[in-house]
């Protein structure tokens, strides 16, 4: 007996097996991507005055956040741990029920960008194997947009390429979500079925 076909005639596990694998690599490449980011950030700007990329619009500057964005939660490092992992938790629960390319994009972004900011709460100072604080490990973060010159408010957040990801892959999931695009490859139609 042959197995359930998906649109294009492929089986659908083989399918979801491919759909599995490019959220797998996408998260990979971008989890790479911000720990050597952030590692030559600490070896080329620790201790150094910004560098400026473009005058007023882009410099590399380190800091190393214990909180959220716009420095959010800064004394709730623990609990942004927690909440990072279950992140991760989920992500990888929701991808059983994968039957979407863009989903699996938006998956593998927020996959990779969690797993970049997680890690270094892991495992930056005051965290690490052997200390005493556990899961309150401070963020690398180092690209400073707009530096003074941001409107409305005083700074743009100084972020990283796990912001980065994060922040894209919220954006595309609010969009097919707000466009009907499930989880699972369906789409809702007018009437609210799934089409």
């Amino acid at each position: 007996m042959r197995g359930l076909q998906a649109e294009g005639g492929a089986p659908v596990g083989r399918r979801r097996g491919r759909l599995l694998a490019a959220l797998t690599a996408l998260a990979a490449v971008l989890y790479a991507s911000d720990v050597i980011t952030k590692t030559v950030a600490l070896k080329t700007l620790e201790g150094e005055p910004p560098l400026v990329v473009i005058p007023g619009v882009l410099q590399f500057r380190l800091i190393f956040n214990s909180g959220a964005a716009f420095s959010i939660g800064t004394g709730m490092t623990f609990i942004l741990t927690l909440i990072a992992a279950g992140v991760v938790v989920a992500i990888i629960r929701a991808a059983r029920k994968l039957g979407s390319l863009p989903w699996a994009i938006t998956l593998g972004m927020l996959l990779g960008g969690a797993l970049g900011n997680l890690t270094d709460r892991l495992l930056r100072y005051p965290s690490g194997f052997g200390r005493s604080t556990q899961l309150q490990g401070h963020v690398v973060d180092f690209v400073e947009v707009l530096p003074g010159n941001f409107p409305v408010i005083d700074y743009f957040p100084i972020f990283n390429v796990a912001d980065s990801a994060i922040v894209c892959g919220g954006i595309l999931a609010v969009i097919l979500a707000w466009r009907g695009y499930q989880l699972d490859g369906t789409r809702e139609g007018k009437s609210g079925r799934a089409a």
